[in-house]
């Protein structure tokens, strides 16, 4: 019996040594010097989407990523917008310390180290493909890479500029796009390699494929995601081909507002919408014989503790005066020290003259420094709907210390942006553009939370207004400036909309209030300067425009077309070749000075700087306009009928150019063409210019 009992304990022993020999293992980081490194980030991508993180969006493949590798369930960024998060990614630094504070205004030091820099040291070979505007190669971000794909043309229109991207409407280029050319890529490379590849799909607007918005009819946002995941699937698949083995992470630069706390986007606030992100680590490819069962971990991480993490992933150095640390340990133990988080956002403030909001995270305590301070327990609210500042001091005061310890430097004032690229960014929901006088002190009235309602204001008087409610419109752009008197957008918005529905009295008379009002940025008086010389008042423009101009290039552009409006010709020329002195490679600086020597009949030399300023920038449908115009003063026809059509290529909204093409074809007897280009004319030329339809219309005999 005794021998009977020992058998059946053996037998239970080798059965248990059989399960313990064959369970999978789990995702362990292992340092390896002969490894792949990709780095995912997919932007505007809020934590609780994924269905990993328990998420109603379809993402079966970052759901596989996570259930391989390391989810973790607590990780935050440091800024909420596109520019500075990254920079944080790529540096492991926080954004007082790198330096970029907005979208606009700051570019990242090309001497501060990144993961492309340390890990090109180490003989790998870098490429980035990024998908979104912000982070254009101009903003600094490429440092260290020796590819930085940020072209965001469409198939078809190779090499169109910002500006010409932004009447396009294109900002931003699908995953897919993404995808393939970092794919591309990848396959020309024979060694080891670093790619980063960032998706720009779930930011607004939300506009995913047909099927996939076919899916999620009321939800716009989580059917970018799905179509984001279904894209990104492509690239894993083919990394778990390779021989050799890559380490991917995945995050996101930030989340999304969706109407929580009155926010719909992302910018304004930092609550966990928008700070708390996805973080997936896992391996795939190589010669892994089983594939690991994935890992949670709870405790807190940071955008900053990835670059440690991926050069302790690669054997290489570790990096010297940086925020972050690795997550190695963290993810064999689940558990370690806790790891205090500085954010901000900062764009309103910047922008608009609001608070600036700055914050800490300790734990699961969460505080937010403004004039009206908060302080969340994210154990339990976590939708942050109980401000507990005014009942926990000890708390909160505890919290405040900790903040003040990061030694957070004020933002540096931004610097002058040009106008594309102001417009590539407004054109994307971004507030940013102008500097607004900075204060030592910000009361309650400054308060984000206090001001909210006038976004959403300014949200719904555009809205109006592309709908065709001007008068909408009007009345909140209006009701916004009676509340905040310093609101500058809110002023340049207006006047937008009054020079668009033929008031351009209006138009002028609301930038006039805006600097009355006491309103600092410089766009104001341009766009003014503008207006009073579109408007015959360009005496009256030049002598506001050449009051502040200095060496800003948007005040000269705008004061050397005052002058050629006001027929003073050699004024336009200098002043545009100041603005060549201040920036060598503006082109629009040789096709403004191209199109004053047209005006002055000099002809050989205009014809040499509008093909200098196409050689600089090939997609200016002003500078083939206006070689389309000195063609037909010079008695080449046909020469000028290409140009035209170049310009109209370009932009189709180019109507100066497109009028002139249509006269140009029905007096060569090409009036089948003439009418294509006619009907597309009349069919897209505003209200304001009935007369030039008109003039159309008999052109071709419509």
């Amino acid at each position: 019996m005794a021998r009977k009992a020992l058998i059946v304990l053996a037998l239970a022993a080798l059965s248990g040594a059989a399960w313990w020999f064959t369970r999978t293992p789990e995702f362990a980081l292992v340092p390896n010097v002969d490894r792949n490194v990709l780095l995912v980030t997919i932007d505007t991508l809020r934590a609780d989407a994924l269905g990993a993180y328990g998420g109603r969006a379809t993402t079966p493949n970052l759901d596989r990523l996570a259930a391989r590798g390391a989810k973790f369930d607590f990780a935050h960024a440091h800024a909420v917008v596109t520019l500075a998060s990254h920079a944080s990614i790529l540096s492991g630094r926080y954004p007082y310390e790198h330096g970029i504070r907005d979208n606009t205004g700051y570019r990242f030091p090309q001497t501060t180290p990144t993961i492309a820099t340390l890990l090109k040291a180490q003989g790998f070979a870098t490429g980035a493909f990024v998908g979104g505007f912000p982070l254009d190669h101009r903003f600094g971000l490429n440092v260290g890479f020796d590819t930085y794909d940020d072209n965001l043309a469409v198939p078809g229109t190779p090499g169109l500029s910002a500006v010409a991207l932004a009447e396009a409407g294109e900002r931003e280029r699908r995953a897919d796009a993404v995808v393939a050319s970092a794919l591309s890529w990848i396959g020309q490379q024979p060694g080891k390699w670093f790619t980063w590849a960032h998706v720009y799909d779930p930011h607004a607007p939300y506009a995913a494929p047909p099927e996939w918005a076919a899916k999620f009819p009321s939800d716009p946002y989580l059917a970018e995601v799905s179509y984001t995941d279904f894209a990104l699937g492509v690239l894993f698949d083919r990394l778990a081909t390779l021989p050799r083995s890559t380490l991917v992470i995945v995050t996101a630069d930030h989340g999304e507002g969706l109407g929580d706390h009155g926010e719909l986007t992302h910018s304004l606030f930092a609550y966990e919408s928008t700070l708390h992100v996805p973080m997936i680590i896992a391996e795939v490819g190589g010669s892994q014989t089983a594939v690991p069962g994935g890992v949670t971990v709870t405790s807190p991480v940071r955008h900053v503790d990835i670059l440690p993490t991926v050069l302790e992933a690669v054997t290489a150095p570790a990096a010297t005066g940086i925020a972050g640390a690795s997550l190695r340990e963290l993810i064999a133990s689940r558990t370690g020290a806790d790891r205090p988080s500085y954010f901000e956002a900062m764009s309103a403030n910047l922008a608009r003259g609001w608070a600036p909001l700055r914050g800490v995270l300790v734990g699961r305590d969460k505080f937010i420094d403004l004039p009206i301070a908060e302080l969340y327990d994210l154990q339990a609210d976590t939708k942050e709907l109980r401000n507990i500042v005014a009942t926990e001091n000890t708390r909160g005061q505890v919290l405040l210390n900790t903040l003040k310890s990061f030694n957070v430097a004020p933002p540096g004032k931004p610097q002058a942006e040009t106008a594309d690229t102001v417009e590539a960014l407004r054109s994307l929901g971004y507030i940013g553009g102008g500097a607004a006088a900075l204060r030592e002190k910000y009361t309650e009235a400054d308060d984000p939370k206090k001001l909210i309602e006038l976004e959403q204001t300014m949200t719904s008087a555009m809205t109006a207004f592309r709908g065709g409610k001007v008068d909408e419109a009007i009345a909140m752009y209006k009701s916004v400036i009676a509340r905040r008197a310093d609101t500058e957008d809110a002023y340049r918005k207006l006047a937008l909309v009054y020079w668009r529905t033929g008031r351009p009295a209006d138009a002028i008379s609301t930038l006039e209030a805006a600097l009355r009002a006491g309103v600092t940025q410089s766009e104001v008086k341009i766009k003014l300067g503008e207006y009073l010389a579109q408007s015959g008042q360009p005496a009256k423009a030049i002598q506001l425009l050449s009051s502040f101009a200095g060496d800003d290039p948007d005040a000269l552009i705008a004061l050397g077309n005052a002058y050629q409006m006001s027929g003073r010709s050699a004024d336009a020329i200098r002043t545009f070749q100041h603005l060549i002195a201040v920036d060598p490679k503006s082109a629009v600086g040789y096709q403004n000075i191209g199109v004053s020597q047209l005006q002055a009949k000099d002809f050989v030399n205009a014809e040499a700087s509008l093909r200098k300023a196409l050689a600089v920038d090939g997609s200016l449908p002003d500078a083939f306009n206006a070689l389309g115009a000195l063609f037909a003063q010079t008695k080449r026809p046909n020469d000028a009928i290409d140009s035209w059509k170049r310009a109209v290529t370009i932009d189709g909204s180019s109507f100066d150019a497109m009028y002139n093409l249509i006269g140009a074809l029905a007096q060569s007897g090409r009036i089948d063409e003439a009418r294509v280009y006619a009907d597309q004319f009349i069919r897209t030329a505003p209200p304001s210019m009935q007369a030039d339809i008109a003039a159309v219309r008999r052109m071709v005999g419509r």
